[in-house]
């Protein structure tokens, strides 16, 4: 088994020496082995970069191609997120050493900040058995540019545009994330994201959720349960029971679930 490396390691000023060996030596290129952009095969790597700030001022083609290519698979992007270029021409065409885009200077501050926090790894002393922990871009980003999870990107949407928005946001990350590691869409979070519309007062885009977590995820018991729970507190009687039944059936060793569904019975 490969064993990652921390990019952000290999930048550090008066670090570890041995980091700045690794990004070969623990194959790297082969733990993060995402497909080049066509052009590419066009343009080689130069033998050696210019302008490098944050990585050693010698390092290979070869080793800033392991780890230009590591970016753009933990991002979810291509050269032109960072350099002077436009997307799909050659990168023969593309300015590299210009600084002028201003993502350059984000992902440097990004590597320092990432060097900071694997400095304070090293400090650590972690349980038996555990020689090191790194850290690098992707447990963050997950393959999106602006690192974000599900929460924050539905509320974003709601805070832009209200309930349908937030919905719509939902539906759209779904269809093209699901099954990935971008965003959590296990019932647990999406039933947290119904919690918080009804923290909020808005019970219709709670209910849309919540309706949306079972119809996807049908044995998730608590889910039900808050489905009841809202409808107990509309007055909707009759549904409220059917939704605690629901869930007495996944769950029926919960005394306080049938407790409730006895309470909208009139028990």
């Amino acid at each position: 088994m490969v064993r990652s490396t921390s990019v952000a390691c290999l930048h550090r000023r008066g670090g570890p020496a041995r980091l700045v060996r690794t990004v070969l030596a623990t194959g790297l290129l082969h733990v993060l082995p995402f497909a080049a952009a066509p052009a590419e095969a066009q343009s080689p790597w130069p033998e050696r970069g210019e302008n490098l700030q944050e990585l050693p001022a010698d390092f290979s083609g070869e080793r800033i191609a392991a780890v230009m290519r590591g970016f753009t698979g933990a991002l979810g992007v291509r050269c032109s997120h960072c350099h002077v270029g436009e997307e799909g021409a050659p990168l023969s065409t593309y300015d590299f050493v210009s600084d002028d885009n201003p993502n350059k200077d984000r992902a440097r501050a990004m590597l320092r900040m990432l060097g900071d926090i694997n400095d304070h790894l090293g400090e650590m002393d972690l349980q038996a058995g555990v020689d090191g922990v790194n850290m690098w871009c992707h447990p963050c980003h997950a393959g999106k540019p602006r690192p974000q999870v599900l929460s924050e990107a539905v509320d974003e949407a709601y805070e832009s545009g209200g309930g349908a928005e937030a919905l719509a946001r939902f539906q759209s990350l779904r269809a093209e994330h699901y099954g990935g590691p971008a965003y959590d869409f296990r019932a647990p979070t999406v039933d947290a994201l119904g919690a918080g519309f009804l923290a909020r007062g808005d019970t219709a885009t709670a209910r849309r959720f919540l309706l949306l977590n079972v119809e996807h995820h049908p044995g998730f018991g608590p889910g039900w349960a808050r489905l009841g729970d809202l409808a107990a507190a509309e007055g909707a009687t009759g549904q409220a029971a059917a939704f605690y039944e629901r869930a007495l059936e996944l769950t029926p060793d919960d005394p306080d679930l049938r407790e409730r569904l006895e309470r909208v019975r009139g028990g």
